[in-house]
């Protein structure tokens, strides 16, 4: 009988209460993964239902942040993580409810949603600043086990993974200093698990823009990852990208993994 590879997914919602109102829930129920990261739930626990806090099945970790209506992320697991932080005592991780770490057995699994750039300098230099005092944190957690990173980062890291690289070389998101961060992810020891396994697969995205109606055209960013440590390398036995599940003006990510959770 062939081995079940445990299923994680990551998914911009754009919003918690509009994706359960679009069927989030029952996607979920359906779907049924190991576990399941969220980013950009714009709510604060008191707002929402049981239902929507701990999913049938599943025990959930939230982190929203101090601003309402605004980032936050949570995390659904079908198994309790041997520990959980989501506050690591540094301001700009944690004012805006971008981050919760979970451990499992073979992995510690962050996910993230990382700054957007494109409000202005001051908000690109933010995102920077984010992405080298994140990487500190995880580089620590590293040192004892395999870390597994997700989320929504906000950058497009090659121009495979952006319908219209040229026009957007000097746009948030695809700027080389926010690209030479996602090589440092390389340099640290982590694979990006989608080109990994599909180092030429194009037109393959995460995200489009929604005023310009940009998914029915596939004009789109692939802004949303699963990294994972080189020592975990064998184990991914595959990575998606999940096109066909609509909700949200990004799609989920997910990887197969043969890992003990």
């Amino acid at each position: 009988m062939p081995r079940k590879y445990k299923t994680l997914i990551s998914w911009n919602v754009n919003g918690v209460r509009a994706a359960v109102r679009k069927g989030f829930l029952e996607w979920l129920e359906d779907t049924k993964p190991d576990i399941v990261c969220i980013q950009e739930t714009k709510a604060q626990v008191d707002q929402l239902a049981h239902e929507t806090l701990h999913p049938n099945g599943y025990m959930g970790v939230w982190n929203s942040a101090e601003k309402k209506g605004y980032s936050g992320v949570a995390t659904f697991m079908r198994k309790k993580p041997l520990m959980q932080v989501s506050h690591f005592g540094i301001k700009m991780l944690d004012e805006e409810g971008r981050v919760i770490m979970t451990e499992h057995e073979d992995f510690f699994l962050f996910n993230v949603y990382f700054p957007n750039g494109r409000r202005d300098q001051e908000r690109l230099d933010f995102k920077i600043d984010f992405y080298r005092k994140l990487y500190s944190v995880m580089g620590k957690y590293q040192k004892q086990k395999p870390v597994i990173l997700c989320g929504d980062l906000n950058t497009a890291h090659h121009e495979i993974d952006i319908a219209r690289p040229k026009p957007n070389e000097k746009h948030s998101g695809f700027l080389p200093m926010e690209r030479k961060w996602l090589d440092k992810l390389e340099t640290k020891g982590y694979i990006d698990t989608f080109r990994h396994k599909y180092p030429e697969k194009r037109d393959m995205y995460s995200w489009w823009d929604v005023i310009t109606r940009a998914r029915e055209r596939n004009v789109g960013w692939r802004i949303d990852y699963f990294w994972a440590d080189k020592r975990l390398e064998s184990k991914i036995k595959d990575a998606m990208i999940m096109t066909d599940v609509y909700g949200s003006d990004h799609c989920p990510v997910a990887i197969k993994i043969d890992a003990r959770i």
